[in-house]
Order: C-alpha cells, then structure tokens, then sequence
C-alpha cells in the first residue's frame, strides 16, 4: 500500500493554523459578544440591586412576599428534581440497556419539553385541571385544587425539567456500554448491587451533572409557572414572578434584588458545572490511560 507524500498528506492540525490577525478577530468577536450579552447585563442587575444601598436590598429579600417567593421556589425545586432523577435513571437504564419496540417514541417524548414552549405546557394543565377542563369538575367536586396551587406549579416545573437528567445519562450509558453489567451478573450479583456498585459509580458525575441542570432550570422557571400559578401575592407566586411583579410595580430595587439571588443561582450552577466537565474530563483521561496499558 502506497503512503500519500508529504506534498499530499493531510497537515495535522491545519485548520488551527491560522494567521495570527485571524485567530484575533475571532478571540475579539467571542469576548465582544459575551461582554454584551453576558458581563454587562450580569454587571447591571448587582448594580441595580445595591442602588439604593445594602438596607434596601436586605429590605426587598426579607419582605414578606420575597420570603414566601424563594420558600415556594425552594419546595418547587426539592420536589420536582428528585423525582425527576428517579425518571431520569429509570429511562436512561431503560434506554441504553435493552432494545424494545417503541424506544424511538420514549427517546422522542423525553425531547419534548425542549421543543414545546413553556407557556403552551402551562395551557396543557390549564386544558387538564382548569374549571372547564378534562379533570376539572371532578377536582372541584371532591375541593381539590391543582391550579392556582403548589400543585400546579410543581407538576408544570417537573415537565419542564424532566429531559434534563435523562439526556445527561443516555450517551454516557450507552458509550461504556453492558460489558461491566454483564459481568457482574455472570458472577452472581443482583440486579440492585449490579446498580449500586458497577452502574451508579460510573455514572455518579454525569448524574450529579443533570441534577444541578435540572435544579437551576426548575428555579429559574417562568413561562409555563406564570400561567398554572395565578400571580397570587405571597402564595403562588416563585421568584421569576416575584421580580416580574416588582419590575412592573415601578420597584426596581426590589425587584433587582431578587433577580440578584438567581443571577447568584446561575454563578454557582455555572461553577459546580465547570467543576463536574473538568471531573468528566479527568475520568476520562484516566479511563483511556488504563485501557492503554492493558492493550
């Protein structure tokens, strides 16, 4: 077999051998647009929260209203999010361990919130529990409320979240594989342990992953909230909602305030996700250096 000559071979990283003036513009463009879309607007709210100074701010995040918003925005979360790890493992074991008919269905439903608006979500459980809807006489029937209640609010965040976890745990499962599984089965282990001690640790930082997306999305949650929730003060109303109503009551102190306590929910899910990427990264690195040796 003939080898391509030096003249004619591919240059090993030529698409990274750019002129220098090139790879400047193209470093300048990136800051550009993340210092305009990114810093700037991230500076601006701290900047409008502390205004009026630090007794302002501390006024607006322990009113009463606040207070009511960030402990129904906290419940949201505490609620929706584990059960969403429970789906999220169950469908991704399911996914990428056995073949079945109608995967492709299950792999399209899990996409769906990605690709429905968050208010129509809102309007489906309008549609199912509303006065006039499916469930509706029945609820009121027997007084149970769903919308413009905890209810509603929990089971719009837990549709709009639920892809989070699944789709961070299908590709990871499905590139190690069943050998490891496989394997312990053969030797006597039990479905459970098979899970406990070959499964979740090698999934256990791909999981941690989806959880903190899945948390952050469930907190910052607006479209499909704002129509199951009704906007009642202090009641039904999470933090996205609270800072919509202060913003259009003219208190745009307050209502940077809150909005301050988000963008800080952002920053640290953008940390503890930077973390996670670099510990993904090392295992991996790890896992191809060992399978190195042992060929």
């Amino acid at each position: 077999m003939s080898t391509p000559s030096p003249a004619t071979a591919p240059r090993r990283g030529a698409a990274t051998l750019e002129p220098l003036w090139v790879r400047g513009v193209l470093i300048a463009v990136a800051l550009t647009f993340l210092t305009l879309f990114l810093f700037v607007p991230l500076v601006a709210v701290f900047a409008e929260a502390f205004k009026k100074g630090w007794q302002a701010y501390l006024a607006a995040i322990v009113d009463p209203d606040a207070i009511s918003a960030i402990k129904l925005t906290v419940i949201t979360a505490a609620i929706a999010v584990p059960l969403n790890l429970v789906f999220g493992v169950a469908a991704s074991w399911c996914i990428a361990k056995f073949e079945f008919r109608g995967k492709s269905v299950l792999l399209t439903l899990i996409d769906l919130p990605f690709s429905v608006s968050p208010v129509i979500s809102g309007l489906i459980y309008v549609l199912m529990f509303g006065a006039q809807g499916w469930f509706g006489p029945w609820l009121q029937a027997h007084d149970i409320k769903i919308l413009f209640a905890v209810p509603g609010i929990v089971l719009a965040t837990i549709f709009i979240t639920f892809p989070f976890v699944a789709r961070e745990l299908i590709p990871l499962m499905q590139s190690q594989g069943n050998e490891e599984e496989e394997a312990a089965i053969v030797l006597g282990a039990s479905g459970w342990n098979t899970f406990r001690r070959v499964t979740l640790p090698n999934i256990k930082w791909g999981l941690l992953y989806g959880v903190i997306l899945c948390n952050a999305r469930a907190m910052g949650e607006f479209g499909a909230v704002s129509v199951v929730s009704g906007h009642i003060r202090g009641e039904t109303n999470t933090m996205p909602l609270q800072v919509e109503i202060l913003y259009n009551e003219y208190n745009f102190a307050a209502a940077f305030a809150v909005a301050s306590l988000l963008a800080l929910l952002a920053l640290l899910t953008l940390a503890l996700k930077s973390l996670i990427e670099w510990r993904l990264h090392e295992n991996g690195a790890d896992d191809s250096a060992l399978r190195s040796t042992e060929h």
